[in-house]
């Protein structure tokens, strides 16, 4: 939600579109899930942290936005027991899903000559496989929704930098570039956009906590072209856009959101 008073942009076309959105009770996530919200849009969240899935509703059910969000916990990694029959129940709800933002993953650093094939194998179930499976297991509502639908896949310019440390991470961010194209390509003649955004060190309350050291945060400073830390409004609000009918001609495009880094 805007926290500096500035007035930002409103989306008419936003208002009751369904906007489904993976990992949305923390982090970037959460942010997407309240701008949304804000503007009209009825929310559905998945992610497994129940506890901050509540708070969140809570929060903007005070705020008295027109469309409580609607969360579902389900573990993402489980394609067959949770991902499909969690979107089987939305896709029942709501036939036409407007927007689907492919948010939720995990960027556990460890060095590179210690990952377990099990891990690489977790991490990328997390950060590549379910954008695919839950698109697809969704992609009934956005064809139903009539040529305005749009998938926002998240990246990251960690594999442009390039990052270290997070081999698993890198390679499913990367990867998620050739897949927006390829989904683009397929889907853009019946009615559904396909982009994502690749943010840069974006302040999280988790990467405040775990990561933004002093050593850190003068590193992304030194590298930035924008003075001060990206906050996760500056990422929700190209998100906004690329939901919109505002960008209604813009497809297969990857928005790079780091305050200049790369």
């Amino acid at each position: 939600m805007p926290s500096d008073g500035a007035a930002f942009a409103t989306y008419p076309s936003l208002i009751d579109r369904i906007v489904v959105i993976s990992g949305g009770a923390t982090g970037i996530g959460a942010s997407f899930v309240e701008h949304f919200a804000l503007q009209g849009s009825q929310v559905i969240f998945l992610d497994i942290l129940d506890e901050a899935a509540d708070t969140l509703i809570s929060t903007l059910a005070g705020l008295g936005v027109k469309h409580v969000p609607i969360f579902h916990h389900c573990d993402l990694t489980d394609i067959d027991g949770q991902l499909r029959p969690t979107a089987a129940t939305i896709l029942a709800a709501y036939p036409r899903v407007s927007v689907v933002i492919n948010n939720a993953a995990r960027d556990e650093r460890r060095p590179t000559l210690d990952i377990t094939a099990d891990e690489w194998d977790h991490d990328m179930s997390t950060n590549l496989r379910h954008v695919f499976f839950l698109t697809q297991a969704l992609m009934p509502g956005l064809l139903a929704a009539g040529g305005a639908a749009s998938v926002i896949n998240m990246g990251s310019i960690a594999w442009s930098i390039p990052s270290t440390g997070l081999v698993p991470y890198v390679a499913s961010k990367s990867a998620i570039v050739g897949l927006t194209k390829t989904l683009a390509k397929e889907f853009g003649p019946r009615g559904v956009r396909v982009n994502s955004i690749m943010p840069g060190a974006i302040a999280t309350e988790r990467q405040q906590r775990e990561i933004l050291t002093p050593e850190y945060e003068a590193h992304v400073r030194e590298r930035q072209s924008l003075a001060g830390m990206m906050k996760p409004e500056q990422v929700a609000r190209m998100a906004l856009w690329l939901a919109a009918d505002d960008s209604s001609g813009v497809t297969q495009q990857s928005f790079v959101v780091d305050a200049g880094w790369i």
